[in-house]
């Protein structure tokens, strides 16, 4: 088994922590306690979202695994198109360098692979007849 960590964009984090940081400020300018625990605990849950998404390749499966929240399987014989893109639509991508991995008939799902070459090659070696699209070709 091969794990492939994601790549973490700075253009998602940043926005979030000014959010997030913005947030935290007034609440601790008003002392609210209580909303000051709610909103620590979900910026761990976002945290530990990003720091456990991970993609997985095992014989001819492709795990998607975002901490306990979301887990995916999918079996890479299905899968027809990678194709690189800048879509804002949230999943189990930490990064805007994305890409979309096409599956079965209509299926498909973003990711954000940091060592995203080495995981298509890794994928294209299992299933050679994927079509590959990179945004700049």
């Amino acid at each position: 088994m091969k794990t492939y960590n994601s790549k973490l964009g700075l253009e998602t984090i940043v926005p979030i922590a000014i959010i997030f940081g913005g947030i935290l400020i007034k609440i601790i300018s008003e002392k609210n306690w209580t909303v000051f625990t709610i909103a620590l605990m979900v910026i761990a849950l976002i945290s530990y979202v990003y720091i456990t998404t991970k993609y997985s390749i095992e014989n001819e499966n492709l795990n998607i695994k975002t901490g306990f929240l979301f887990s995916q399987n999918i079996d890479i014989k299905t899968i027809r198109k990678i194709e690189e893109t800048t879509s804002i639509l949230t999943a189990p991508a930490t990064s805007i360098d994305r890409s979309e991995v096409f599956y079965n008939k209509l299926d498909s799902v973003l990711i954000s692979p940091k060592a995203k070459k080495d995981f298509i090659n890794h994928l294209t070696a299992i299933n050679p007849n994927i079509e590959v699209k990179y945004k700049n070709s």
